[in-house]
């Protein structure tokens, strides 16, 4: 069975007619004769609403028939059926946007688009290219708005794959071809649906750029979703410009600026709490006595935290001096941090390595320091008793 898609040749309809042809035993699988519902294709997803009073929750696309899954059970032979125009027409906006951003970068840079999504909040395609200049992207908005401005128009066409279509992109189709069609601009194979003239797509504002499996994506939207978005940026930066006092204008400086000395004052921090690990451990080996061996222990319980760089300076302090052993513990994860002084005669990674290999843990490092996990806390004192 073929199901007639009314949205081929109309991309406007959003009320219709029509018959079931087959249905699933509970009523919520429905086969039409003719629908207008866009099944997810393409990067596209599905429309929604209603077959009679059921609210339609995916359309799926299966051989050459179409299926209507259903909020509840749908009866009779003829309903009435409709569109939720709201979110067919942004996503009429958001694919013709495409077609116009991905003609354009053709236009411009030579670039093809090899990947198309259409997300719920925004869009993206996939360019085929190793890099991109954010500078090319912008200049590709200028131009992809210039044709919305223009507002040319975009037809829809059939013609058989065996002719000189002329397409942008060869399509691996055979027999008859729906061409979208932007005047002057494109030609390409599509089953979507889309706007009459692109002054319609409104306002196509890119955004993020990020390297993608060999390509560069390019994240974009259309016309309201554009316009809601650029509204959210104007708020967001209106609110840092109040923080700062400032004009928009000059938030990005200021914003850098205040960056820069968060990372001095950052660099600074670390530098003061090194100093400070590494007079505590050297404060700490003139507070332990040696134990009959000569050698000076000391071990730290932790209840929780990580092994961080201010405990790893204040160990590597204490074992900087002769004869020293520094052994810290964490419950929580239960983790240990190892390290020993040149003469202490131990192998502080090797020990620590074959330790925690008894207890079922993983760990090593390097003759001087080293450091591991368990699985349990339960599992520290077996490992404490082999190190101590």
């Amino acid at each position: 069975m073929t199901t007639e898609r009314l949205y081929y040749n109309d991309s406007y309809l959003s009320d219709f007619s029509a018959s079931i042809v087959d249905r699933s035993a509970d009523g919520r699988r429905i086969c039409l004769d003719r629908t207008a519902f866009y099944p997810a294709s393409g990067g596209q997803p599905h429309d929604l609403g209603w077959i009679a009073d059921s609210a339609v929750l995916e359309v799926v696309e299966e051989g050459e028939r179409i299926v209507h899954v259903t909020e509840t059970p749908v009866d009779g032979p003829q309903v009435e059926c409709r569109i939720d125009w709201a979110r067919r027409f942004d996503h009429m906006q958001q694919h013709s946007g495409q077609h116009v951003l991905s003609a354009v970068l053709v236009e411009l840079f030579g670039t093809n688009t090899v990947g198309f999504h259409l997300g719920a909040e925004a869009s993206a395609i996939d360019v085929a290219t190793a890099s991109l200049d954010p500078r090319q992207v912008a200049a590709a908005e200028d131009r992809a708005n210039e044709v919305v401005f223009e507002d040319r128009p975009v037809s829809v066409l059939f013609q058989q794959a065996s002719e000189d279509l002329g397409l942008r992109k060869p399509s691996e189709r055979e027999g008859l071809l729906r061409i979208v069609s932007i005047e002057g601009l494109d030609r390409s194979a599509c089953g979507g649906t889309h706007v009459h003239r692109t002054g319609e797509i409104g306002p196509i504002l890119t955004r993020r750029l990020d390297k993608a499996h060999g390509s560069v994506r390019i994240e974009f939207l259309c016309g309201r979703r554009a316009l809601r978005r650029a509204r959210a940026d104007f708020d967001a930066l209106s609110r840092i410009a109040r923080v700062f006092s400032a004009s928009l204008d000059e938030v990005p400086a200021l914003v850098s600026s205040q960056y820069e000395a968060v990372q001095a004052a950052e660099k600074t921090r670390r530098r003061l709490a090194a100093e400070l690990a590494g007079y505590r451990g050297r404060e700490l080996y003139e507070a332990t006595p040696p134990s009959s061996d000569g050698l000076r222990r000391v071990l730290q319980k932790l209840p929780q935290g990580a092994i961080d760089d201010e405990l790893r300076a204040t160990a590597q302090s204490f074992t900087a001096q002769p004869k020293a052993l520094f052994l810290a513990v964490v419950e929580n994860p239960p983790s240990l941090l190892l390290a020993v002084s040149k003469d202490a005669g131990m192998h502080a990674g090797e020990a620590l390595k074959a330790a925690l290999a008894k207890a079922g843990g993983r760990g090593g490092g390097n003759p001087l320091l080293a450091q591991g996990s368990l699985p349990s806390r339960d599992l520290l004192n077996q490992v404490l008793k082999d190190l101590m």
